[in-house]
């Protein structure tokens, strides 16, 4: 298997659940503590290899495009106010990989974006995220897809978790057979049928060949561009596609207000000096009466 060294993060949706936060600000940069959510993604990536980032992006996402780019005007300020362990952080941000922007065109669906960046990622594997979706885990989860493409020679592998039973219909669920292969991927199966617990969520390591497969599709269901129908077409024509449990950690969506906010408390506990006092407030206040 080629090197992974490019990886594309899927920007373009309007965030509508967050409205009006998101009028102006794009959901990806809503922050979890003092850092935007996509940041925690594009370093995930980073810190497994990844050398390349490809934004797929929409008209307003601006503010995302701008957070990681210089601003030598902030940095000068905090020169001058001797703040440097801040300006370590933003000075940072630019070059922590090759940041490529690419404006989203096509049909409405999650695999859209692939339709937009074929030729910048060419021949190679690569690593696709949506940007609501967090992995907290003590491996980055990009490096776990990596590695588990290594160990078995699978040129496809989809991040899963495991959901208790009753919460599988809300999901994606992978069948698999004994040896790991997915079979199967059921969109939202009834309880009763799924044929697992294993849930899908957006980390995807895929091939070069899955262009092919969307250049050729039609729009699915609910007149969008689907990329587990993508991925299904690959498994039916024999491909080697395989799911990645996250180990030693777990998927944190932030797509909905009580989502994001379970998110946040997570990442809370990563800050000691924040996450005492915040429960030591909390056991004091009357929010939990």
């Amino acid at each position: 298997m080629k090197p992974i060294r490019k990886a594309v993060i899927a920007v373009a949706g309007r965030g509508t659940r967050f409205l009006p936060a998101t009028k102006a600000m794009p959901k990806e940069m809503l922050p979890i503590i003092d850092k935007p959510t996509v940041q925690y993604i594009v370093e995930e990536m980073v810190d497994s290899g990844i050398e390349t980032i490809i934004f797929v992006t929409s008209l307003d996402k601006r503010a995302l495009e701008d957070h990681f780019d210089h601003s030598p005007e902030l940095a000068s300020y905090l020169k001058e106010q001797g703040k440097m362990d801040r300006l370590a952080q933003i000075a940072a941000l630019p070059t922590m990989a090759n940041f490529v922007y690419v404006r989203q065109k096509g049909p409405y669906g999650n695999a859209t974006p692939l339709l937009n960046v074929r030729e910048i990622i060419g021949d190679e594997p690569f690593i696709y995220a949506f940007g609501d979706d967090l992995v907290r885990s003590k491996v980055p989860f990009t490096k776990q897809l990596i590695e588990q493409a290594e160990a078995t020679g699978a040129g496809c592998i989809l991040g899963a978790q495991e959901v208790p039973r009753e919460e599988i219909s809300k999901y994606g669920c992978y069948a698999h057979d004994e040896t790991g292969r997915i079979t199967a991927i059921i969109e939202k199966p009834a309880v009763e049928e799924a044929p697992s617990t294993l849930a899908g969520f957006g980390r995807y390591l895929l091939p070069p060949e899955i262009f092919d497969v969307v250049d050729g599709m039609q729009v699915g269901k609910d007149n969008e561009l689907w990329l587990m129908d993508a991925v299904q077409r690959l498994i039916v024509s024999g491909y080697d596609v395989r799911a990645k449990s996250v180990e030693g950690g777990e998927w944190l969506t932030t797509g909905d207000p009580l989502n994001y906010l379970k998110a946040t408390l997570a990442y809370l506990e990563d800050r000691p000096e924040l996450a005492v006092p915040f429960k030591k407030f909390l056991a004091s206040s009357s929010f939990l009466a």
